[in-house]
């Protein structure tokens, strides 16, 4: 969408004082730019979260909450940590500037404003978060890909939003940084993306694959990581979406990977992938109860396909309810027949 179809864009001003209020909005307003007002700190949050705004023109002295609160309370928030927020300030000293930065402001404006540099430095930030929120975009709309292809299978409806959830329960008990917790959520609604390019005839078949389907089936691990392209924020996902599928014996796919060669992210959702398979029914077997699952769990890392550390960590949270699974999910199944890939 370009700009213009968009709009100049969207400014929340926020400010004490309704002179100044009125100024920058007068000034900004005059640019095509939609101005939203708030006068105090709690005020502006409750307007950012309203308004979804482009730019924050904050104040620093203010009320209730000051410019450099509301300004590390949205820079804490995933939801706006990327939207661009000015301060702007009468104070000079060193120190104030500094705690403007560690509070994660992107730019600093000096009362008096000058109206020339008001529009220069607004006109460049909403431009940058346009480039962001167009990255924003295009990974929703991988991620509606991954579960429009999930939709297709009734029976594994839920299989996202579970393995994000378990991969991420996972990955904090092993005190993994944030980075990587975003990347393992993530990973868990995009592991199969790449199962687009596989027909229904194949996803969805209730008996054995032959050897040809089944080979078709595995290269859905290259085609996912090929959708992921080059988006800057999936690539900590890509190594997942590849390698989800290989084993520490080199006996899985696509690469053969062994050892310590498989990504620790990839292991994990891995391995919340089979646990997920096992105790969720199928149309070719019923689910395994816990108990079961989690034996099957135990005899892959004894065949020197998973790590034991990881298979009993992640067991260890399976029986003690970490998992935080829906009530009524598990089931007494057959015997067990290999999981499709």
């Amino acid at each position: 969408m370009t700009d213009m179809l968009r709009g100049a864009g969207t400014i929340l001003v926020v400010d004490d004082l309704q002179g100044n209020l009125e100024l920058l909005k007068g000034l900004l307003t005059r640019e095509g730019y939609a101005v939203h007002t708030a006068a105090d700190g709690e005020a502006a949050l409750a307007a950012v979260a309203r308004e979804s705004p482009d730019l924050v023109l904050l104040d620093v002295t203010m009320p209730k909450l000051d410019g450099f609160e509301v300004c590390r309370r949205l820079k804490r928030d995933p939801a706006t940590r990327l939207m661009p927020v000015v301060l702007i300030t009468s104070l000079h000293e060193r120190e104030d500037k500094i705690q403007g930065i560690n509070a994660g402001a992107d730019d600093f404006l000096t009362k008096p404003v000058n109206a020339h540099e008001l529009r220069a430095r607004v006109r460049s930030l909403v431009r940058l978060k346009r480039y962001t929120d167009d990255l924003d975009s295009a990974e929703s709309v991988i991620l509606s890909l991954a579960l429009t292809i999930e939709a297709r299978d009734a029976y594994t409806e839920g299989h996202c939003q579970r393995l994000a959830r378990y991969a991420v329960a996972l990955g904090t008990h092993r005190d993994l940084d944030d980075e990587s917790l975003a990347a393992l959520h993530r990973g868990g609604f995009l592991h199969d993306v790449g199962k687009v390019s596989v027909p229904d005839a194949i996803l969805l078949k209730p008996g054995p694959l032959t050897a040809d389907e089944y080979e078709a089936m595995k290269r859905h691990a290259v085609i996912g990581d090929s959708i992921c392209g080059d988006l800057r924020s999936l690539r900590p996902v890509r190594p997942i979406v590849r390698h989800h599928h290989e084993r520490l014996d080199g006996t899985g796919y696509p690469d053969g990977l062994r050892g310590d060669a498989i990504p620790q992210l990839a292991q994990i959702v891995g391995i919340v992938d089979v646990y997920d398979a096992l105790t969720t029914e199928r149309p070719y077997r019923a689910a395994l109860p816990r108990e079961q699952a989690c034996a099957e769990l135990s005899q892959e890392a004894q065949r020197g396909w998973r790590d034991r550390g990881l298979i009993d960590e992640f067991i260890m949270l399976a029986r003690t309810g970490q998992l935080d699974r829906p009530a009524g999910s598990e089931a007494t199944r057959a015997p067990v027949t290999q999981a499709k890939p």
